[in-house]
């Protein structure tokens, strides 16, 4: 499957939920926040949200600061 993560194209064969193209990025699920096709998917969405072909992804880290 072809994806474009963060604007890079990204092709990969195993994945299919967004829970594990995370895993596969060595990503933690709970210190970023995912849009898939300019809509946000909650946390708890992960594990379940079904990814397409062709899927434009945006993934943004939380950082930390004072």
């Amino acid at each position: 499957m072809r994806l474009t993560i963060n604007g890079d194209f990204f092709e990969t064969s195993g994945t299919r939920t967004l829970e594990e193209l995370l895993n596969e990025l060595d990503i933690e699920p709970g210190r970023v926040a995912v849009e898939v096709n300019l809509s946000i998917v909650k946390k708890a969405d992960y594990p379940a949200f079904m990814l397409n072909e062709g899927d434009k992804i945006e993934i943004v880290n939380f950082v930390g600061g004072g």
